[in-house]
Parts: C-alpha cells; structure tokens; sequence
C-alpha cells in the first residue's frame, strides 16, 4: 500500500476564510478519485497572538479599528461573506460573535488530534464562534465543546497547558515555510494552496499532487 497523501492545514478558529476554505477543501475531496488515500491534520496558527480573552466592542468595530477602515465597509463586506458560506453550507452570524485569543483552543485541537477527533474538533469550534456567540478563551466553554465532540481530558490538559509546546511548534513550522497568513493548505509536503481559492483550485491542486506520484 502507498503512503498516504497528507493534507496539512494551518488555519485559526476565528478565521472566516479558514472556515470557507475547510468547506471547500472537502468539496474537493467528494470529486476527488483518490479521496480515500487522503489523511488530513490541522496546525495552529494564531492570527493574533496578542489578542486578549475578550473585548466589549463589536467583531466589525474592531476590524474596522484593526485596519483603519469604516464600520458601514467593514459590515457590508462580512454581508457579502455570509452569502458566499451559506452558498457552501458554512454558517456566519457576525452579529453574535465574541472576538477573542485562540491558544487554548488550538491547544484543545491538539489535544483532539490525540483521540482521532481533530476534525470533527475544529467543526465544532468554527460553530461556536462564527454562528453562537460562543466566547473561545473561556476554558468551561472549551471544555463542554470538547465533551460536545466526545474529546476527553479538555479541563486537566488546559489547564496544565500540556499542548502549549505542540501549538508553539505548529506556528514555528508556519514561519519556516513562509506561511504568513491563513487558510494554508500543504498537499503531500510539495503543494501549497493559500487562501479560500475554491473547490475547483483544490480539486486540481490534489490531482497535481496525485500525479506527480505516478511520475516518479
């Protein structure tokens, strides 16, 4: 049997491009004829390792702040975002979401990985922030997502952050390979796709990679 093609994916959980992008890659693989040889595992990559445990301020008033642009701009481009997601199953309700920092629940995924429940782990964090208002610094709320999910241990593993030194070395790796923003997707150590770039472009970017297999 042939190793597995490895998908590997840097994303953050308050990253609405990384949701997109985790919708679009799996629609790759439904038209993808070899989706079966495929493992995927997640890496952390924080988009604000400064960011705080919460904020009182709306998400639109703090990216408006972020990037010194208009609250109206700002909102009108999250409506436009919100249709494009539906249009792929992805729900937003940027109304209700509580920005905050995501090294614990990186930490969480980590943890996940442990229990061969990564996936399902990152899903059910991109629902809780994006479409429940659900506050991703709070540790009794990551532990009940993680009891939601059917990962075990969440309240013992974050509290002695015993996956501090895996999320570090997850950003390190990012850093080597010029990963600078995120979704970024590495397809079998060779093929980097950056960004939500679509269905279509994952689809082709897999059967590149599957190709050069047979070409070697």
């Amino acid at each position: 049997m042939s190793a597995p093609l490895t998908i590997e994916i840097w994303s953050d959980v308050v990253c609405p491009f990384c949701a997109i992008g985790e919708a679009q890659l799996r629609i790759a693989l439904s038209n993808f004829e070899h989706a079966d040889a495929a493992v995927i595992s997640f890496h952390a990559f924080e988009l604000d390792a400064s960011a705080k445990d919460s904020y009182d301020l709306p998400i639109a008033e703090l990216v408006a702040r972020k990037y010194g642009s208009d609250v109206g701009a700002v909102k009108a481009h999250q409506r436009r975002m919100q249709v494009d997601a539906a249009a792929i199953g992805v729900e937003f309700d940027f109304d209700r979401v509580r920005h905050s920092g995501t090294f614990n629940a990186h930490q969480l995924i980590a943890l996940a990985h442990e229990q061969a429940l990564e996936a399902p782990m990152v899903d059910r964090l991109f629902r809780a922030y994006f479409s429940e208002g659900e506050l991703l610094s709070d540790h009794d709320t990551l532990v009940r997502l993680a009891s939601e999910v059917g990962v075990t241990g969440a309240a013992s593993a974050l509290e002695s952050q015993r996956f501090s030194d895996a999320v570090r070395s997850d950003e390190d790796r990012a850093l080597d390979l010029g990963v600078t923003g995120v979704p970024a997707i590495l397809i079998d150590q060779k093929f980097m796709v950056m960004g939500a770039q679509g269905p279509d472009v994952m689809l082709e970017t897999l059967r590149r990679a599957w190709a050069r297999r047979s070409n070697a």
